[in-house]
C-alpha cells in the first residue's frame, strides 16, 4: 500500500519549517517510457517555485502528479498535511484508493493549465463560480460574489457575461486564474501559463501571476519565460530527464550554475 505523507499545518511566516507541498522520489512511467525517475520538491508557505527544463523534461507531469491527475508509480507527496492511500493494483500499478480523499486534496490546489480549458458554454462568470459550486458546496450567493472579487483582482471583472469564444487569449487565461483563485486553494499550480499565447498577451498574464507573488500566494510555475522566474522566485528547480539537475535561489541557478546541463539550457533560452 503507498501513502502520501503527512505534514502539520502550515506557519504563516515566510519559510515554515512544514512545507506546503512536499514530494518525495515521485516516479511516474507511461508505458515503457520513465518520464519521472525520482524527483523531490518542497514549497513552503508563500513561496514561488519555478520549475524549468526542457520539453519532455517531466515539468508537466510533475505537476499533474501533485494533484493527482496523473497517479504517481511510488513515491510519496504531502499536501497540507492530508494523506492519499493509493492502492496497488495485481499487475503492479497504482490506483487511487479512496475519491473522496483526492477531491478534497485538489480543492486545496488550484491549477492553471497552458490551454486555459475553460467551458465553451458558460460565461466568464460561470466559469469562475462552477467549481465553489458544484464542488465545493457553496452558495450560489456566495459563489457569485467570491468570483467576481477575483475577477476584479484579475481585471476582468467587466467581461463577466461574456464567453470565452469572445476573449483574447490573456484574458481566457486570466479568467482560469480567476477560477483557480476560486476555491481558496493553499497552493497554486502554474503549468505554462504564457505558452499558449501571442507575445503582445503574455505580460498581462505575468503581471496578473506576479500581483499574487506578492500577495504571499504559495506558488509551482512551470515556465520557460527566464526573466520573470528570476524575478518571482523563491527557489529555482531544473528538471532533466526525469530528475532534478540542479536547484537553488535564483541567484544561484541564474548567475552560479554548476550542471553543465543547465549552463545550456540558460544559453539556449536567451538566444
Amino acid at each position: 500500500m503507498l501513502t502520501v505523507g503527512s505534514s502539520a499545518e502550515p506557519l504563516l511566516s515566510g519559510a515554515s519549517s512544514t512545507p506546503v507541498i512536499m514530494a518525495r522520489h515521485v516516479r511516474k512511467r507511461f508505458g515503457s517510457l520513465e518520464v519521472l525517475k525520482d524527483v523531490s520538491l518542497e514549497a513552503h508557505n508563500h513561496e514561488v517555485v519555478s520549475l524549468l527544463g526542457s520539453s519532455g523534461s517531466g515539468k508537466s507531469t510533475f505537476l499533474r502528479c501533485l494533484n493527482f491527475l496523473e497517479i504517481p508509480a511510488s513515491g510519496s507527496i504531502a499536501i497540507d498535511g492530508e494523506e492519499i492511500e493509493l492502492r496497488t493494483r495485481s499487475d503492479g500499478s497504482t490506483a487511487l484508493a479512496n475519491r473522496r480523499q483526492v477531491r478534497h486534496i485538489r480543492s486545496l490546489l488550484g491549477m492553471v493549465f497552458q490551454s486555459f480549458n475553460l467551458w465553451s458554454h458558460m460565461t466568464v462568470l460561470d466559469n469562475v463560480m462552477t467549481v465553489p459550486v458544484h464542488v465545493l458546496g457553496k452558495s450560489r450567493a456566495d459563489a457569485k460574489s467570491s468570483a467576481e472579487y477575483y475577477l476584479h483582482k484579475v481585471g476582468l471583472f467587466e467581461k463577466r457575461n461574456s464567453y470565452p469564444a469572445f476573449l483574447s487569449g490573456g484574458e481566457q487565461q486570466r479568467t482560469a486564474i480567476a477560477r483557480a483563485l476560486a476555491v481558496e486553494p493553499k497552493a497554486i499550480l502554474f503549468d505554462e501559463p504564457t505558452s499558449a499565447l501571442d507575445p503582445e498577451l503574455v505580460g498581462e498574464v505575468l503581471k496578473v501571476i506576479n500581483d499574487l507573488a506578492a500577495e504571499g500566494r504559495t506558488m509551482i510555475v512551470v515556465t520557460h519565460e527566464m526573466a520573470f522566474a528570476r524575478d518571482i522566485s523563491s527557489k529555482v528547480v531544473f528538471l532533466h530527464a526525469g530528475i532534478v539537475e540542479e536547484q537553488g535561489t535564483p541567484s544561484e541557478i541564474f548567475d552560479n550554475a554548476r550542471s553543465t546541463r543547465l549552463r545550456s539550457f540558460l544559453s539556449r533560452m536567451h538566444r
